[in-house]
């Protein structure tokens, strides 16, 4: 696995987060967005905060590949909080949420490259529906991965009994977690501000 930590390229990574992939469409027999350029390698993403969005969009462009965005059918929450707790929920009881589309022709495709955030120490539950409602049997997967600073938990472990026929390649991984990262700091931040919580204000009255 590659590691990636030049905190310059992190920051141009954060910056291009906030980038359209441009030309992402929708097409009638996903109904999801999916740039479709006729290649044999796909791009299939999953990403919440951006940050595996930008390597996608970059992977998609320098190799010519198709691309597919991994959709929940039922988006998860806005707030970040409920977004970790319905997915704890979710990987706790091994529930696989429906996806809004799917790849109707990934038989054609002779790679595939599945990009995810790292959820709790392992692969979303979003990305595992997406394994188990697509055979990748014979094709060559190569998963490029962000994470909090903890690793790559159990999802190679986890590719490999979704996809036992595909050839589990060596990818990318790169640490980038600003959204929790973000949230530690201003609770701390907050808690050394000589300024009263309203919400304990609240309570006491």
């Amino acid at each position: 696995m590659t590691t990636f930590h030049d905190p310059a390229r992190r920051a141009m990574m954060a910056a291009l987060a906030s980038l359209p992939l441009g030309g992402l469409a929708a097409t009638p027999d996903t109904g999801g967005d999916f740039r479709r350029i006729g290649s044999k390698t796909l791009v299939a993403f999953f990403s919440r905060s951006g940050n595996t969005r930008v390597i996608a969009g970059l992977v998609h462009r320098q190799l010519g590949a198709d691309l597919f965005e991994i959709r929940t059918a039922l988006p998860y929450p806005e707030d970040y909080l409920a977004t970790v707790e319905k997915a704890r929920q979710e990987t706790d009881t091994g529930y696989e949420p429906p996806l809004e589309s799917v790849v109707t022709d990934v038989a054609g495709y002779d790679t595939v490259f599945l990009g995810f955030p790292i959820w709790g120490t392992t692969v979303p539950p979003v990305v595992r529906t997406f394994l188990s409602t697509h055979d990748l049997s014979g094709k060559t997967l190569i998963p490029f991965v962000t994470h909090g600073g903890y690793g790559l938990g159990n999802s190679l472990s986890v590719l490999a009994r979704l996809a036992p026929k595909a050839r589990i390649m060596d990818g990318f991984v790169m640490e980038a977690d600003q959204e929790r990262r973000t949230m530690e700091r201003v609770t701390s931040w907050l808690g050394e501000v000589p300024v009263k919580s309203k919400t304990k204000e609240l309570y006491k009255e």
